[in-house]
């Protein structure tokens, strides 16, 4: 790999500081952008026009986090802080002498409609409606809008990312505390502003069956470094692993790894109630997402982490010590 310069947006949450490090133990120059704590500003479009001239590879991962409550102030920034931040970076590229040959922006798969009946890959899934939806739908708008003839751009549709810290930080706590159950949907009431507002989720499958599609944060920069080898890539590319689970499957082992010996279902009136407290909305492990990563598998890339079980050790670093079977 070469030794020149990256520059990363949104380079201070979960998945930055592991590119960002990552990145820089190869040798190569990286220079970070987000609010604050950075060698960048968004408001200094100046200093991103210069760091982006001349750069090898741009990765644009800026936006609020959507693990909150979607209250119009919350919809809203979630919005603002993906398109602006997305924009800067497309004036930065624009204004280039010399424009990056590569910039890969965050989406996600949540794009792709809750899915029971089948997987969704880049040539045949459909996109859904929500809110959640018409966030990732406006972001790759942002990505593309602009003629950028000497970028070639990517979005990548990212499945929830796995590893040391992010969402596996608290289903270790909960598993722990001997609530690491299966998440059950079921019904339960909705306003008309939620409806309004594409914030309602509606019951659907049933007894832990949603589909959970996940990837290994290693094989997130894996697959970024496999983007600069591989030219003929672009556009949505879905950052997934080949081996979907459900849920119920997925809070299995995470109990397993963890050694957690009881873990019963949590019903939809629970979840609701807890997502209120601890202010985040039930969409987040209700909704199916089945994705395959069907241009990466197409391309040849090697997944380091194709499995789950071993996927959920290397996030918490527990070492598989078991010689029986294993409970399902």
């Amino acid at each position: 790999m070469s030794t020149d310069r990256v520059v990363i947006g949104g380079a201070t949450g979960f998945m930055g500081r592991y590119l960002a490090a990552r990145l820089r133990d190869a040798g190569r120059e990286v220079v970070t952008i987000s609010r604050s704590g950075s060698d960048l500003s968004w408001g200094d479009q100046d200093g991103i026009d210069a760091a982006v001239d001349g750069s090898s590879l741009v990765i644009g991962l800026a936006g609020k986090s959507v693990n909150c409550r979607y209250t119009p102030r919350n919809r809203a920034e979630i919005f603002r802080s993906r398109l602006d931040t997305t924009a800067a970076l497309s004036r930065a590229i624009s204004r280039a002498a010399t424009p990056p040959p590569l910039w890969v922006n965050s989406s996600t798969a949540t794009i792709y409609r809750h899915a029971e009946d089948r997987p969704m890959t880049e040539s045949s899934g459909e996109i859904g409606t929500g809110f959640s939806v018409e966030v990732a739908k406006a972001w790759e708008r942002a990505l593309f809008a602009d003629a950028l003839p000497g970028t070639r751009r990517v979005a990548l549709r990212s499945a929830i990312v796995l590893g040391d810290g992010g969402v596996l930080e608290p289903l270790r706590t909960l598993a722990r505390r001997g609530l690491g159950g299966p998440q059950y949907d079921g019904f339960w009431p909705v306003g008309p502003a939620r409806r309004a507002a594409g914030t309602a989720h509606l019951p659907g499958a049933r007894r832990g069956r949603q589909r959970f599609s996940w990837i290994h944060i290693e094989d997130v920069a894996r697959i970024i470094e496999f983007l600069e080898e591989t030219p003929a890539l672009e556009g949505p590319v879905n950052a997934a692993s080949p081996h979907p689970v459900d849920n119920a499957a997925f809070m299995a082992t995470v109990r397993r790894v963890l050694g957690a010996k009881v873990g019963p279902p949590m019903p939809r009136w629970m979840l609701e109630l807890g997502a209120i407290g601890i202010r985040t909305e039930t969409e987040l492990v209700l909704k199916s997402r089945w994705v395959l990563p069907e241009k990466l598998t197409a391309a040849g890339f090697t997944f380091r982490y194709p499995d789950l079980e071993e996927a959920v050790r290397a996030s918490f670093a527990v070492a598989d010590v078991s010689s029986g079977p294993r409970a399902a």
